[in-house]
C-alpha cells in the first residue's frame, strides 16, 4: 500500500511525523501558547492537559501504521508551529479522506496552512482508491474556510453539527476536491 511520506519539505516549511515523547515538551508549549486562539473552535481545548497531549502523541504511530490517521507537525525554522492531519472519520466513505489543521497564532496569516494542506492533499491522492478529500469547518470559522477556497476545493454541502466549542454555530461547511481515478479496463467476455 502506498502511504504518505513521513517528511515533506516545502521550501522553508517542513511537515513531519510526530516523534512521540521527544516532541512532547515543545508540542505542549505550542498548544499552551495557542489555547485562547483555539478555544473558540476546537472542543478538545476544554480538556487540554500535558497528560492528554502525551496520550495524543503516543497514539500517532499506531494510527499512522493502521492508515487511520496521518498527523504531521508543521515545522517552521526548526520549531513546531501547528498540525495538519489526514484522516477518516467513522462516516467518511472508503474513497475519501478529511484534512484538519491548526496553527500557533504567531504563525497565522502567512499561508503556512494552505501550503501544508496542499501537500497533504497530494499525499491523500497517493492512497489506493482515494478519489476525494474534504475539509470540514464551522460555518463561522472564516479563517479555516479560506484554505480550501484557495486550494480549489468546492463547497460540497452544509450539515447541522453539535455545538461543542464557544464560537461554533451548529452548522458545518464541507468542502471537497476530487481526483479522477483510472478506470479499470473492461475484461472481454470469453466466447
Amino acid at each position: 500500500m502506498d502511504i504518505p511520506q513521513q517528511v515533506i519539505e516545502l521550501d522553508g516549511l517542513t511537515l513531519r511525523r510526530f516523534d512521540g515523547e521527544a516532541d512532547l515538551p515543545e508540542f505542549f508549549r505550542v498548544i499552551e501558547e495557542s489555547l485562547e486562539h483555539l478555544r473558540a473552535w476546537m472542543p478538545w481545548v476544554a480538556e487540554h492537559s500535558r497528560a492528554r497531549t502525551a496520550e495524543f502523541l503516543a497514539r500517532r504511530p499506531e494510527r499512522w501504521a493502521s492508515g487511520e490517521e496521518y498527523t504531521y507537525a508543521i515545522v517552521l525554522d526548526g520549531a513546531i508551529v501547528g498540525v495538519c492531519a489526514l484522516f477518516r472519520r467513522g462516516d467518511t466513505p472508503a474513497n475519501g479522506r478529511e484534512i484538519g489543521y491548526w496553527l500557533h497564532p504567531a504563525a497565522t496569516g502567512r499561508g503556512l496552512v494552505t501550503r501544508a494542506a496542499r501537500a497533504v492533499v497530494e499525499q491523500a491522492f497517493r492512497l489506493p482508491g482515494v478519489d476525494h478529500v474534504e475539509i470540514v469547518h464551522d460555518l463561522a470559522n472564516h479563517a479555516s474556510g479560506a484554505v480550501p477556497a484557495r486550494l480549489g476545493f468546492s463547497e460540497h454541502l452544509r450539515r447541522p453539527a453539535e455545538r461543542r466549542a464557544p464560537a461554533q454555530t451548529g452548522e458545518n461547511l464541507i468542502w471537497r476536491i476530487t481526483r479522477e481515478l483510472p478506470k479499470t479496463p473492461a475484461v472481454p467476455e470469453a466466447g
